[in-house]
């Protein structure tokens, strides 16, 4: 069961549409909306949360994009500057997800944005700020909505 986070930018034409439920109901996928800026006739934006078996998730996500959504995920929104890290592993006690880790007897952490929710949890609690959010968030910031 894959859990991700998806900035989804709707083209004017299909914003009146019914996509998200047809998402749902097509593929048997979970959402949960955590922000929209969706209006009839308008372009529109939204951070969707979906979880589902990793298939049917990208099933439903190439089926947006045959509306002409542009979905992005999210997670790559977090980043670690691998320079600025010093390993203390404070951040890999909040990961909800097992994205930052410490592999032992090594005990370095271990950062996969693979698994990455870009739940941005991480960020405040680095002590040097090596947990940052990337560009990403600009561009949702660029369509009229903030993190």
């Amino acid at each position: 069961m894959a859990t991700r986070i998806y900035v989804l930018l709707f083209p004017k034409e299909t914003s009146s549409e019914p996509i998200i439920y047809q998402l749902v109901k097509r593929y048997d996928v979970e959402f949960n909306i955590l922000k929209a800026d969706i209006l009839p006739q308008r372009e529109g934006v939204m951070i969707l949360e979906l979880q589902g078996a990793e298939e049917k998730v990208k099933k439903g996500l190439d089926y947006l994009r045959s509306f002409g959504v542009n979905a992005e995920r999210l997670a790559a929104a977090i980043k670690r500057d691998d320079e600025k890290c010093f390993q203390c592993g404070a951040c890999t006690g909040i990961c909800p997800v097992g994205a930052l880790y410490i592999t032992r007897p090594s005990m370095e952490v271990i950062f996969n944005p693979e698994k990455c929710t870009g739940c941005s949890l991480c960020v405040p609690v680095c002590p040097v700020r090596a947990m940052e959010v990337s560009p990403v968030s600009a561009a949702i910031t660029d369509a009229g909505m903030h993190l």
